[in-house]
């Protein structure tokens, strides 16, 4: 992991932007994911929305050799999943898409998870807390705050709901490179690590399994799914750290209320 680098009021405005438009990309396809859509087919959509509709660029696509706009992580798949044209999504599972989207230099990074249907009061659960523990975690974000205070945030709030957090993968420091200092982890202690400055970007991205925390990867060398195929979820957000508090970069329209409520 690269240094910490702290952006200016100007290149805030720019990753402001990104985090904007990469709002939009979740905003058209929130109609198009859906039972009997394969996972390739939203790879298709996002990307020709992110090249021809924003004139940006899918940062994801050739970034350490990986091939597609974004990644779809289906039920047991905790992250990384290579959308594929014969995975077709069904009624019952849940999916979680994650994007980078790049423009003016600066990159924003963003991942949500789509309900497919009727699914189990069990999925929605584990779903629905993944949720709150991003939002516990973006309410620790404050000059004079520590990682550890995000960390142990989220863990206390997975935790307490019987779940595990993925301890392998981590939120990271983004800018003008997807990945740049601090990193960002999903567990810790209270008054721990880093003290968080006014002008670090980065992001909060937890991984919570229904079942154990351990994961392992696919022969594709990127598939991460968990060892017991019990389900697991994540949702993920760009924040910047600002004079007073936090300001998220990626907040969807229909997020707005839990920024507020945040507040």
């Amino acid at each position: 992991m690269s240094q910490v680098i702290f952006k200016t009021p100007a290149q805030l405005d720019l990753m402001r932007r990104a985090g904007q438009l990469l709002a939009q990309v979740f905003a058209d396809l929130d109609s198009f994911i859906r039972p009997g859509v394969t996972t390739l087919q939203i790879n298709d959509r996002a990307e020709a929305f992110i090249v021809q509709t924003l004139k940006a660029r899918p940062a994801s696509k050739g970034q350490y050799g990986f091939p597609y706009a974004l990644n779809t992580s289906v039920d047991h798949v905790v992250c990384h999943g290579m959308p594929k044209a014969d995975e077709v999504l069904r009624v019952g599972s849940i999916i979680n898409v994650d994007i980078t989207l790049e423009q003016g230099g600066y990159i924003a990074d963003s991942s949500k998870m789509y309900c497919l249907g009727q699914v189990s009061d069990d999925a929605r659960r584990l779903v629905d807390t993944t949720y709150a523990a991003l939002w516990k975690g973006i309410a620790q974000v404050r000059p004079g705050a520590t990682l550890g205070d995000i960390g142990h945030a989220i863990q206390v709030h997975a935790e307490a709901a019987g779940y595990s957090v993925v301890r392998e993968y981590c939120g990271h420091g983004i800018g003008q490179q997807m990945h740049e200092g601090p990193e960002v982890l999903h567990f810790g202690q209270p008054g721990m690590g880093m003290k968080l400055k006014p002008g670090m970007v980065f992001t909060i991205e937890p991984m919570i399994n229904q079942g154990g925390r351990g994961t392992r990867t696919l022969r594709d060398g990127w598939t991460v799914i968990t060892r017991d195929h019990s389900l697991s979820a994540q949702w993920e957000h760009t924040v910047a750290v600002t004079e007073t508090g936090v300001e998220v970069l990626t907040l969807r329209e229909e997020e707005k209320a839990w920024a507020t409520a945040m507040a």
